[in-house]
């Protein structure tokens, strides 16, 4: 079985030691170079985080975060280690959010995943991801020409140029949403193309019908899935197993450092928790450091059979930014976050929304670790000096509250 380097089947001690190892001068870095991260991380000695219980006590810059940094320090909210006259690229999300690509081959680090889904060298590659404004063409441009492959640079619609191209060219390799590719090869059935050179994809940015895989794969088109964020590049990839069928979850980059957090707070949750993905980046350009994704995973505790010893996540599990309104009042995950803090007798708290529209009732359901007298009344007291709303709250055994990484769940029924 073929790896992209020895980096991916290093000891799993050998990889924590190393990322340990590295972070006080990361840190040093984007303090010194970065006026945004020297004002985050002001007070703290780089020297002193060199674990994961040092890292955890570290702020949590969140990607919510981006628009309000962004207009007050423009254009990247400080955040930036290199100024930005020597980045090669500029991109903007809707918000906007400006995200930068500095100089340097596979600077989103995509190599790595498209190498797992099988592009080679000489391989000739369909890019099918969007050009303007978003990275997301450019990300995995850079992967593919750093693997030595040849990029057709087609972005999104003209299916049928899309698929003359395919047929014209021999494209052996997809990289895009799958619905677009599902899109092509149903357009090259209706314009009875030839379409057999292709044999790869790689695919992101959207869900992926296992029905949709199977179709393609009956195809002769082998899908993987990756996952990456317009600020941090590429963070997990799938990977095959050695029959061709696809292992389960996501082996995570080798160049990030993952953290799984309670939503609302920094708080990294116990092995196998689901919470919201939270990463250190050791982009000297842009070092982002704890930056908090807004999406759910967990990590899976088996190591994945492809040899990879990297950790595994489940790969996007929703959105950890649960806010919801409740009689005209926002109700957000770090409200709930702080009633738990309160009430260090919570294992586990989720806020429930009920109702009909107008009608609306808050329960905050809690797992205990023990319970005191008049916990009850306290928290009702807390729920309503935090929210500025009136709550109930119920007692739950150890385990009932579901492992889905929500802390606010709108179980309202609307229309």
């Amino acid at each position: 079985m073929q790896h992209f380097d020895e980096l991916e089947t290093r000891a799993p001690a050998v990889r924590e030691a190393a990322l340990m190892a590295a972070l006080p001068a990361h840190i040093a870095h984007a303090r010194e170079n970065a006026p945004g991260f020297a004002h985050i991380l002001a007070g703290v000695e780089p020297a002193g985080v060199n674990s994961r219980a040092a890292l955890a006590r570290l702020p949590v810059t969140r990607k919510s975060d981006l628009g309000e940094l962004q207009k007050a320090h423009p254009p990247l909210g400080g955040l930036n280690a290199t100024p930005v006259a020597n980045m090669v690229k500029l991109f903007a999300s809707p918000g906007p959010i400006y995200e930068p690509e500095g100089r340097g081959p596979d600077w989103w680090r995509t190599a790595r995943a498209l190498f797992a889904a099988g592009f080679r060298p000489g391989d000739v590659v369909v890019n099918t991801f969007a050009y303007h404004f978003t990275p997301a063409g450019s990300m995995m441009e850079s992967g593919a020409l750093a693997l030595g492959c040849t990029v057709v640079p087609s972005g999104t619609g003209q299916t049928e140029m899309q698929v003359a191209a395919i047929a014209s060219l021999g494209i052996s390799a997809y990289a895009g949403t799958p619905s677009f590719l599902r899109l092509i090869v149903d357009k090259a059935d209706e314009m009875k193309a030839d379409l057999s050179s292709l044999k790869k994809a790689m695919v992101g940015a959207e869900y992926l019908p296992p029905a949709l895989r199977k179709s393609l794969g009956e195809r002769g088109i082998d899908v993987l899935q990756s996952y990456g964020t317009a600020d941090l590049g590429s963070l997990a990839y799938e990977t095959s197993a050695p029959d061709g069928s696809v292992n389960e979850g996501m082996i995570l980059d080798e160049g990030v450092l993952l953290e799984i957090v309670r939503p609302g707070t920094g708080d990294p949750v116990p092995a196998g928790e689901v919470g919201e993905v939270v990463i250190t980046s050791f982009n000297r350009d842009y070092p982002l450091i704890r930056f908090a994704t807004g999406d759910l995973s967990a990590v899976l505790s088996a190591p994945s059979p492809c040899g990879r010893t990297n950790v595994r996540i489940k790969g996007w599990m929703g959105r950890a930014d649960q806010t919801t309104k409740v009689r005209a009042m926002f109700v957000t995950p770090k409200q709930v976050a702080e009633i738990v803090r309160r009430h260090p007798e919570i294992a586990k708290a989720r806020l429930v929304v009920e109702g009909e529209t107008g009608a609306d009732r808050m329960t905050l359901r809690c797992e205990l670790t023990f319970e005191p007298e008049g916990l009850k009344q306290a928290l009702v007291a807390s729920i309503q000096d935090v929210t500025k709303l009136r709550g109930e709250v119920e007692f739950a055994t150890r385990g009932a509250l579901p492992n889905d990484g929500k802390v606010i769940e709108d179980a309202r029924k609307y229309g």
